[in-house]
Parts: structure tokens; C-alpha cells; sequence
């Protein structure tokens, strides 16, 4: 809770200079933003979440650290990387790094298709692209045992929907535990 509380405190300290999160959620970080992004551990395995588990999570689009930094934060020992590639959002992913004292996290300032792929054990991405354009770019990252965990909003179904059958069947629809309204588009 003291890395959340500080992260918190960080992400608002620093929206007053960059545009991070919308001005009107700041009162509601904690359910819009922190609670939002630590929900998606419950949807993943306990082994994707062990020390045994192959690769680092892989966050993309990380944006402010949602929810990327949530993630390490709580999973401290677990490695996780970051990507963004606006260089004012990687300069404040590391300051976050730093103060927050996550050894094994580390920001790719740089467009995902320009990152040296390597097996991550989950992927994770918060209004980062289109579900198609999103398997497509994450792809060399996956493996067969890589769990997806994508919030996806009010458009979870719809997106899934769209997808071509063989590869719609692997992933489903998990509600939010934060908005009634929105889902995760789930592959363990």
C-alpha cells in the first residue's frame, strides 16, 4: 500500500505538468486508475504470477504506469517491463521507478515494434490499439503459456467479436471489478 499510496500521489503531482489521466478522475485514482489496473492479477494464474514462470510481464503502452506500475508494485520480485515511447511518460516511468524502489522493472522507451522480442509471461495493455492491432504487434512477445490480460471498456465483446473464430476462441470476456460496464479480454 505505501508504493500504491506513493505512486498515487506521484501520478498526480506530476498530471499538473502532463496530461497522465483525465483531470475529472483524479478525485477517483484509486478506483479508476490503481484498483482498475490491480484487478487484472486476479485474472491471471498463480503461476504466471510465481517465481518459476517464464519472462517478465510485459505492459504496453504504459502511459502513466497504468497498469504497469500497479502491477510491479504489487508484485515487487516479479520483473516487468514497460513499454512507451513518448520520451516526457518514459522520464516519468523511471522517476517512478527509482522512488518506488522496483529493482526489477524497467521502461523500452521506444514503439513496441522497435523492442527485441522475448517470452513475456503475461501482456497486459490499457487503451493501447485495436484488439486486432494489439495480438498483431504483441505476437513475437507471445507463447504458448503467455496470459493476455486487456481492458478493453465497454468494447471487450464487440472487439473479441471481431476477431476471426480460431483465434477468438482462445481469449473471453471477464467484467470488471471496477465498472460494471466495462470488461478484460482474458488468455490464461
Amino acid at each position: 500500500m505505501v508504493r500504491l499510496e506513493a505512486f498515487a500521489a506521484l501520478v498526480l503531482d506530476e498530471n499538473q505538468r502532463q496530461n497522465l489521466i483525465a483531470k475529472p478522475t483524479e478525485p477517483h485514482i484509486w478506483r479508476r486508475h490503481i484498483a482498475d489496473s490491480a484487478q487484472l492479477i486476479a485474472n491471471v494464474s498463480r503461476e504466471t504470477l510465481g517465481p518459476n514462470a517464464a519472462g517478465p510481464w510485459l505492459d504496453l503502452g504504459s502511459g502513466p504506469g497504468f497498469p504497469g506500475l500497479v502491477i510491479a508494485s504489487l508484485c515487487p520480485n516479479m520483473p516487468v517491463v514497460l513499454v512507451e515511447s513518448r520520451a516526457r511518460r518514459v522520464e516519468f516511468l523511471e522517476k517512478c521507478i527509482a522512488a518506488l524502489e522496483l529493482r526489477k522493472c524497467r521502461v523500452e522507451g521506444q514503439r513496441l515494434e522497435r523492442v527485441t522480442p522475448f517470452a513475456a509471461r503475461a501482456i497486459s495493455a490499457r487503451a493501447f490499439a485495436p484488439l486486432p492491432k494489439l495480438l498483431s504487434l504483441s505476437a513475437p512477445f507471445s507463447t504458448a503459456t503467455t496470459a493476455y490480460v486487456l481492458p478493453k471498456g465497454r468494447s471487450a465483446a464487440q472487439e473479441l467479436e471481431a476477431l476471426k473464430p480460431s483465434i477468438r476462441a482462445m481469449f473471453h470476456v471477464k467484467h470488471s471489478l471496477t465498472d460494471p460496464d466495462a470488461g478484460i479480454i482474458v488468455k490464461v
